[in-house]
C-alpha cells in the first residue's frame, strides 16, 4: 500500500463512521501528488467493487477493500486525466452497475450561491429541495438543503436503505447549503436529511423544508416530485381580483366540507372536490374559494395552521398535480382560489424546522422572541436572509406554480408585535426600544412588493386584528402593502349587536354603525370565518336570539346587511345554509339539513337560496361592489334610528349615478308607513327581501315588489318612498326610471 493511502486512515474512519465533513474531497476520483488517479468509494455490505469506463462499460480495475465495513479504493492504471466512470458493485453475489454520486460536479452555480447568501434569490425552491435532472447525461435527482451549522449532512431514503453513511453531501460554505446528485433516483422516492450537529450529535431525521410532496400523516418523509411548470399570469384573473370587482369568498376546510362515511369517513380528494365543491360554489354564485392551509401539516386538529411542509400540498387530498388541476378547474368555472398561508409560526415536530441543523436556524434562540406561548409554536427569525428567502419564495411558489389567485396571511398581528400575548418581562424590545417587530414588518413589506411586482394579478389579504395603520396601503406610502385586510372589528361589533335580544338592540345601535367611521381607512374584507363557529361559540344560527323562526330571520337580515355593507365578503362553509351545530373538523357538514321536506329543512334551504340571490345581485349591480374602499361609494340615509333599530343607506357605482338602497329592520315588529328619503324620483324595485317566502320568511313586503317615489321631503332629500318593512329583515331597492 502506498504511503498516501496509509495517511488516509483517519479519513476512511470518518467516512465509515459517517463523520466526514467534506466527503467530495475524499470520495470519488482524485489525482495524487504524483498525478495518478485513484477512486475511493464506501459501499457498506459490498463484497467487491470495480471501476468501469462509462463510455464502454469496460472494467478497468478492481478496487481494494481497505475497511471491513465496505470502504474500497484503488489506482486507475494507465490513466492520468479524469474521465466518466461507473462502479460495478457485488452485493449478495449479484453484480450491479451504478453511477458514483461523487464523480459529479457541484449542483449550485456561483450566482445561485451568492443570491442565496444575500437573501435576494426569491425563488430558492428552484435550487433547494429535490429536483429531477440530468448531469453529464445521467438522470437522477439533485438534493440541496440549507444547514450551515451542521458538521455533516447526508441524504437518506428508499434508495439507500435509510443509511446515513452511504450518501453524505457536499457543503457549499459560501451559503451553508449541502448538496448532492444521486443518479438513478426517480420521482416517488421517499427521503429525509440525516444531520449531525456541530458537536457531532445526531438530529432527528428531517423532512425537506423545500419538499414538494410528503407522505400522508402520521408518516413524515418527503417524496421526490418534479417542480410544477410556471403558470403564466392572467389578465382575466387580474380583473377578477381587482379592488373594484365583486369578491364573495366561500371559505372551505377541504377535510370536512364533505366526507365519505361509507368509506371510513375518509376525505374527498381534489378530484372529487372538483366534481362537487366547484359546481356547488358556482351554483351559489361565489367568486372565490378560500382554502384553509393546504401546506403539509402533521396534526389534523390544527386545521393546517401548524404547517411543516410549506412547499408541499398536503397529501390528504391527493398529489400536487391533483391540486394544480383543482385550481385550473376552478378558473375554468370563473372561480378564484385563495390559500390560507401561515408565515407567522411553525410547530416543533421533530421532523420539521425546529433546531434544524442543531442550531436555532429558522427560529430565534431566545424563547422571548422565538416561541408563541398561545400555540406552543416557534417564530421565524425574519432577520435572516435565508428565512426571508424561504418565505417569500413560498408565496411566489403557490401563485406561480399552482396558479392560485392569492394568499390570506394568518395571524399578522402576532408577527407585528414583539409583545403579542406576552406579559411584561416576557418579550425583548426591538433595537429602538419599542414593541414592534421591525424585521417582520420589513419582511411583510418586501414580500408584498415582490409578489405585487412579479405577479400583479395576485392578491394578498391580511388577518390583522389590531389598529395597525395602513395595512392595505403600499409600502411607498408607509403601509404594509397588503391588498386587503380582514375587518375583524366589524365582525366582532356586528355579531355582538346581533346576539342581543331585539328589545335591547336600541342600546347597542353604535355597534351596527361604528364600522362606517373607519370603513375606508383600509381595503376591507368582511369575514364570517371558521373562527366564529368553533371553540364553544356555536354556529351562526345559534348565535342569533329568539325562537327558531326568529333565529333564521335574524340571520337572513344580517347576511343581507353584510352583503350591502362596503367591503368584500367572506363566509365559512356551512354558514350559507345555517348549519345549526358548531363546526367539527372531523365530520362532514350537516348536508342532511337540506335533504327532507320538513319545515326546518325549508328554512335551511331558504338561507341557502338567499345566499345564492345575494351573490347574484351583488355581482349584477355594480353599486354593491365597484366602490368598496372610498367614501363616494356609500351614503347614509338614516344611521340613527336606534329606537326602531333601523338603518338605511345608499351604495353607489363608480359612475355615481347607479345606486342600490339597503334598509334593515332589526326588530321583530313589521313597520308600515316607514318613510325614507331617496336620491331621485322614479320607481324603486325590491331586488332582495329577506322575509320572502322563498327564503323561509313571512312574505311581508311592498305589494307589487316596489314603490314609486313621492315629492315628499325626508332625510334632507326632496323625494321619498313610503315602505312596509318586514320584521327582522333587510330590503334592497334598485332605482328604475
Amino acid at each position: 500500500m502506498h504511503r498516501h493511502d496509509l495517511m488516509n486512515t483517519a479519513e476512511i474512519a470518518a467516512i465509515v463512521a459517517s463523520n466526514h465533513g467534506d466527503p467530495f474531497a475524499f470520495l470519488g476520483m482524485h489525482d495524487d501528488e504524483r498525478g495518478l488517479l485513484h477512486v475511493r468509494t464506501f459501499q457498506p455490505g459490498a463484497a467487491r467493487v470495480a471501476v468501469l469506463e462509462a463510455s464502454t462499460g469496460r472494467e478497468l480495475v478492481e478496487l481494494v477493500r481497505l475497511h471491513e465495513n465496505g470502504f474500497f479504493a484503488g489506482q486507475i492504471p494507465r490513466r492520468r486525466n479524469r474521465f466518466a466512470y461507473r462502479l460495478r458493485v457485488r452485493w449478495n453475489g449479484v453484480d450491479v452497475d451504478i453511477d458514483d454520486p461523487y464523480r459529479f460536479p457541484p449542483i449550485l452555480g456561483e450566482v445561485d450561491v451568492w443570491l442565496l447568501a444575500e437573501g435576494t434569490h426569491y425563488r430558492p425552491y428552484e435550487r433547494l429541495g429535490a429536483h429531477p435532472r440530468e448531469m453529464e447525461g445521467v438522470p437522477g435527482i439533485s438534493f440541496a438543503v440549507w444547514a450551515p451549522g451542521a458538521r455533516r449532512v447526508a441524504i437518506v431514503g428508499d434508495f439507500n436503505y435509510w443509511d446515513g453513511r452511504r450518501h453524505p453531501m457536499r457543503l457549499r460554505r459560501e451559503c451553508g447549503v449541502w448538496e448532492i446528485f444521486l443518479p438513478g433516483v426517480v420521482p416517488g422516492a421517499r427521503y429525509k436529511f440525516d444531520i449531525k450537529a456541530a458537536d457531532g450529535s445526531p438530529q432527528p431525521l428531517r423532512a425537506d423544508p423545500y419538499g414538494f410532496f410528503a407522505e400522508r400523516s402520521p408518516a413524515t418523509a418527503s417524496i421526490v416530485a418534479a417542480l410544477p411548470e410556471v403558470i403564466p399570469g392572467s389578465e382575466v384573473r387580474k380583473a377578477a381580483n381587482a379592488l373594484n370587482a365583486p369578491m364573495a369568498i366561500y371559505e372551505v376546510h377541504p377535510g370536512s366540507w364533505r366526507r365519505k362515511p361509507e368509506e371510513g369517513n375518509r376525505y374527498l380528494t381534489w378530484r372529487e372536490l372538483e366534481e362537487t365543491l366547484i359546481p356547488y360554489a358556482r351554483d351559489l354564485g361565489f367568486t372565490h374559494i378560500e382554502l384553509l392551509p393546504i401546506s403539509e401539516y402533521p396534526f389534523d386538529g390544527s386545521w393546517g395552521y401548524q404547517p411543516v411542509g410549506m412547499y408541499a400540498p398536503t397529501s390528504r387530498f391527493g398529489t400536487p398535480a391533483d391540486f394544480r388541476h383543482f385550481v385550473a378547474c376552478c378558473h375554468d368555472e370563473g372561480i378564484g382560489v385563495i390559500a390560507d398561508w401561515v408565515p407567522g409560526h411553525f410547530p416543533n415536530d421533530p421532523h420539521g424546522l425546529a433546531r434544524f441543523d442543531g442550531t436555532h436556524l429558522y427560529e430565534h434562540a431566545d424563547p422571548r422572541e422565538g416561541v408563541h406561548k398561545d400555540w406552543d409554536t416557534l417564530i421565524y427569525n425574519y432577520g435572516r436572509n435565508e428565512v426571508r428567502n424561504y418565505l417569500i419564495g413560498n408565496a411566489l411558489y403557490w401563485i406561480e406554480r399552482f396558479g392560485i389567485d392569492g394568499l390570506r396571511v394568518d395571524a399578522v398581528a402576532s408577527m407585528l408585535y414583539r409583545d403579542y400575548s406576552r406579559e411584561p418581562g416576557e418579550w425583548v424590545p426591538n433595537y429602538q426600544g419599542g414593541r414592534e417587530n421591525l424585521e417582520a414588518i420589513a419582511f411583510l413589506k418586501r414580500m408584498n412588493e415582490i409578489v405585487g411586482t412579479e405577479r400583479p394579478e395576485a392578491v394578498i389579504a391580511a388577518e390583522e386584528s389590531t389598529s395597525w395603520p395602513m395595512v392595505s396601503r403600499p409600502p411607498s406610502m408607509g403601509g404594509l402593502g397588503f391588498h386587503y385586510k380582514w375587518n375583524l372589528g366589524w365582525m366582532h361589533d356586528t355579531l355582538a349587536y346581533m346576539k342581543q335580544d331585539p328589545v335591547h338592540r336600541r342600546h347597542h345601535h353604535d355597534q351596527l354603525t361604528f364600522g362606517l367611521l373607519y370603513a375606508f381607512t383600509e381595503n376591507f374584507i368582511l369575514p364570517l370565518s371558521h373562527d366564529e363557529v368553533v371553540h364553544g361559540k356555536g354556529s351562526m344560527l345559534t348565535r342569533m336570539p329568539g325562537d327558531r323562526w326568529q333565529q333564521f330571520a335574524n340571520l337572513r337580515a344580517y347576511y343581507a346587511f353584510m352583503w350591502a355593507h362596503p367591503g368584500k365578503k367572506l363566509i365559512f362553509m356551512g354558514c350559507e345554509f345555517a348549519q345549526a351545530r358548531e363546526w367539527n373538523h372531523d365530520q362532514s357538514l350537516d348536508w342532511h339539513l337540506l335533504d327532507d321536506d320538513s319545515q326546518t329543512t325549508s328554512m335551511h334551504r331558504g338561507v341557502q337560496t338567499l345566499l345564492r340571490d345575494l351573490n347574484r345581485v351583488y355581482r349584477d349591480f355594480p353599486a354593491l361592489h365597484e366602490v368598496d374602499f372610498e367614501p363616494r361609494g356609500f351614503e347614509w340615509i338614516d344611521p340613527d334610528d336606534r329606537d326602531l333599530s333601523m338603518v338605511s343607506f345608499i351604495r353607489r357605482a363608480d359612475d355615481g349615478e347607479r345606486f342600490v338602497i339597503a334598509i334593515s329592520n332589526f326588530t321583530p315588529v313589521p313597520r308600515h308607513g316607514y318613510r325614507i328619503g331617496v336620491p331621485r324620483p322614479g320607481y324603486y324595485r325590491e331586488i332582495i327581501n329577506t322575509d320572502s317566502h322563498f327564503y323561509g320568511g313571512g312574505n311581508v313586503g311592498n305589494e307589487g315588489g316596489g314603490l314609486r317615489a313621492e315629492d315628499i321631503p325626508a332625510h334632507g332629500r326632496r323625494h321619498s318612498i313610503n315602505l312596509t318593512l318586514p320584521p327582522l329583515a333587510t330590503l334592497f331597492l334598485a332605482w328604475t326610471d
